[in-house]
């Protein structure tokens, strides 16, 4: 038998245009998994840059890591600053339409 050769999988070099970005950050949202979110942000910021990113969001490279790992749990304050450091916004819609009447 031969061996085959594996490679881990990793999501972030596939994050590489703001919409790919902004489809993983909305997938990882709708899960309602903090911990799912807080490592999803952590990807993408992996995607563009974890010392740029962690510099424009003014916090350490190593926080940042610790924070938006799937242990972590970033403060919302941390959140709001990555996601402004990506070029990112977070924005609210209803969970169902709202009939017009």
């Amino acid at each position: 038998m031969s061996k085959v050769e594996t490679k881990i999988f990793d999501p972030a070099e596939y994050l590489d245009d703001s919409a790919s970005i902004a489809a993983c950050l909305t997938d990882a949202l709708e899960s309602d998994d903090p911990a799912f979110v807080a490592d999803a942000l952590g990807v993408v910021a992996r995607a563009r840059g974890m010392s740029e990113v962690a510099r424009e969001a003014g916090v350490s490279r190593e926080i940042l890591y610790r924070a938006l790992s799937a242990d972590g749990n970033p403060e919302f304050a941390t959140i709001l600053k990555v996601m402004r450091a990506l070029g990112l916004q977070l924005s609210a819609a209803p969970l169902t339409p709202e009939k017009v009447a």
